[in-house]
């Protein structure tokens, strides 16, 4: 069932719904699966708390079953399919994702807690768009001609180019906060260079990927090329980046889990890309555009109810036009609605987990035993994981508020003068994902853009990602980047290829 329209509150769940809901398994080659030891876990609905499914707990023993499935498949049919199948299947697939693109959606919305309207056009729309993105760089992986010059043994004469050749098995860990979405930004350039992938969703929203892995079976992808493996960070991840017949490992999510697994794979010399947290600053300049302020918090600040790892959770104002930029933004917290993600009209959705929830709320807790200012102070429904969006003023630059990774709803405001105090706060964290700078002045903006130390910067917009535009952090916000032409090499070796001739 393709998406309903993306604005369209959802009265009723899909029958593919209800059913794929009553026994999700792993899947590891052609079959589904449970886990070998029998275990399961509960995921949950967190807009109600409840628990909507089992899945299997899956351990080592499954984590190497699925290795051996990807490394049969990399050695077999896969290898053998020339680049041009490659990128039909990939094409199939993305089709398939939007023909059950309303399923997908429901099935997220229930299980992440996000709009369904992002479910549909994130999720589903644009994971489908990514998927069709990449399938074309599969056709197009290229190699050089060198010139060297090798003057021994006296009369030899030497030919040198490169091969761009798939890395091997790939380790897919992803986050909760875009589960679809992040799985198929990692699994879509792995299957253009011609890898094969192992995939451990996070234990909280693993559904959508089951459903994923399904869906490249029925688009033709040979048994093995994608595999899921659902479970804990500690039972099932570690075991996955820990497998010696992984060759790469790309992960999202926090920066101290993203630390143990670099480590890791640096003891077996695994390839490794880190997405990590972030703590984005958007600086505000006193000749912005002030009829962007709503686009740049709603957007910016508050999209995904702040569960992302580019929001801007730090905003710096220039004394021109804080008190009106305040006003503004804290009226347009004020006017978010707060509920679950089947209807659309609620634009701040509950919290992941209780456990994602309270940190958040203890988050909020401490800033005020710090003596930061909250300006909101409002409440959220009881029922389910919610947390209501709040402003912060009187923020101190040494506060957890400023300092540490909330991941929710929650937004910090500081004045300033002089703008080179801004730039130098603006970078005052380990982070160094995303940031934003608001003006109308070009000389200013070219000026301050290259002082910004992170990955991405936006001007007079904020956390709007494009797959053609490579997406990575600087600092303790992770190695590597993703999207456009740069993914696409993290899949894959390159090899050096010497002829000599007479």
């Amino acid at each position: 069932m393709k998406i309903a329209r993306p604005d369209s509150a959802v009265t009723e769940i899909a029958p593919a719904v209800t059913a794929f809901l009553a026994a999700p398994l792993m899947q590891i080659g052609a079959k589904a699966t449970a886990a070998a030891s029998g275990r399961s876990f509960p995921v949950y609905n967190p807009a109600t708390g409840q628990v909507i499914a089992q899945v299997p707990a899956g351990e080592a023993e499954d984590v190497d079953r699925a290795v051996r499935a990807a490394r049969a498949a990399f050695d077999g049919p896969w290898s053998q399919l020339l680049p041009v199948q490659r990128q039909n299947l990939m094409l199939k697939l993305a089709d398939l994702i939007e023909e059950n693109g309303e399923e997908l959606a429901q099935l997220e919305t229930l299980n992440q807690g996000k709009s369904i309207m992002l479910s549909r056009l994130i999720e589903v729309q644009s994971s489908a768009e990514y998927i069709r993105y990449m399938a074309g760089w599969a056709t197009k992986i290229e190699g050089a001609t060198l010139d060297v010059s090798i003057a021994i043994p006296p009369g030899t004469r030497y030919q040198a180019f490169t091969r761009k050749e798939a890395v091997g098995v790939v380790a897919a860990i992803t986050p909760w906060n875009f589960p679809l979405n992040m799985a198929v930004w990692k699994i879509a350039p792995a299957l253009a260079a011609g890898c094969t992938v192992v995939l451990k969703p996070a234990e909280e929203t693993p559904l959508t990927s089951i459903r994923l892995a399904q869906l490249c079976l029925e688009a033709g992808l040979p048994e093995g090329v994608v595999n899921v493996v659902t479970g804990d960070g500690a039972a099932a991840g570690a075991a996955l980046v820990a497998h010696p017949g992984v060759a790469k490992v790309t992960f999202t999510g926090s920066t101290e889990t993203g630390k143990l697994i670099g480590i890791q794979a640096m003891k077996d010399m695994k390839r490794v890309t880190l997405e990590l947290g972030g703590k984005a600053p958007m600086v505000m300049f006193d000749d912005m555009d002030l009829d962007l302020l709503g686009a740049a918090v709603g957007i910016g600040s508050f999209f995904n109810s702040g569960q992302t790892c580019c929001s801007g959770a730090r905003i710096y104002a220039q004394k021109g036009i804080y008190d009106k930029a305040l006003e503004v933004i804290a009226n347009v917290t004020r006017s978010l609605s707060v509920g679950a993600g089947l209807d659309p009209a609620h634009q701040i959705n509950p919290m992941v987990s209780a456990r994602h929830q309270a940190h958040v709320r203890s988050c909020i807790a401490r800033g005020l035993e710090d003596g930061a200012t909250a300006v909101i102070g409002a409440s959220a429904p009881e029922t389910g994981h919610f947390v209501a969006p709040e402003l912060f003023t009187d923020v101190r630059q040494d506060m957890a508020l400023m300092q540490d990774e909330i991941f929710g709803p929650v937004v910090t405001m500081t004045p300033f003068d002089d703008p080179d105090e801004a730039i130098r706060l603006a970078n005052d964290t380990r982070y160094g994902l995303g940031a934003s700078i608001w003006t109308q002045d070009l000389n200013r903006m070219m000026r301050y853009v290259p002082r910004i130390k992170a990955g991405t910067v936006w001007v007079n917009s904020h956390n709007i990602p494009d797959q053609n535009m490579p997406f990575g952090g600087y600092k303790q916000s992770g190695l590597g980047r993703e999207h456009g032409r740069g993914a696409l090499d993290n899949y894959l070796e390159t090899k050096s290829v010497c002829v000599a001739y007479r």
